[in-house]
């Protein structure tokens, strides 16, 4: 009696193969979304961290005087003065809430923005820049206070 050559596998042994890619697939996917929120933190800290320098830059240049930020009719999503005078390349955008315009305002104004994220960011023309969707306030999950100009080094 002759055996017979088989060239395919068995239908036990493909649903084995899914069952594993399945296993493999729920332990990694969770990593790779808190890889792209890291990645989202670390690139608003690094522009808040070039924001809060260009800002210095500018006060030191400027006899001691802020640009000033947004308004009704401002280019450049509200960063025009920055832009247009070569302390920034490129309108910053906070990839947290997917917006680059910036707003200015009270505390109380960029409370609201920042709640209702209606802007990329939010300053009070006094030096500080906040990107909306983050409390400048220290907590336990943000020691450092996440994520603002002012207690990044402006």
């Amino acid at each position: 009696m002759q055996r017979q050559v088989r060239n395919a596998f068995t239908l036990i042994e493909l649903l084995i193969v899914v069952v594993i890619l399945g296993i493999l697939a729920a332990i990694v996917v969770p990593q790779f979304s808190n890889a792209s929120d890291s990645a989202i933190k670390s690139a608003l800290k690094s522009q808040l961290q070039t924001i809060s320098s260009q800002l210095e830059l500018y006060r030191v240049q400027h006899q001691g005087s802020y640009p000033t930020l947004g308004g009704e009719s401002a280019t450049n999503d509200g960063w025009d003065v920055m832009i247009t005078e070569g302390y920034l390349k490129e309108t910053p955008f906070n990839g947290y809430v997917g917006m680059s315009n910036i707003i200015v305002g009270t505390s109380a104004v960029m409370a609201t923005a920042k709640a209702s994220a209606t802007a990329g960011w939010a300053t009070d023309n006094a030096g500080g820049v906040w990107a909306v969707g983050f409390d400048p306030t220290p907590t336990a999950e943000y020691p450092d206070g996440e994520f603002s100009s002012e207690q990044s080094g402006g």
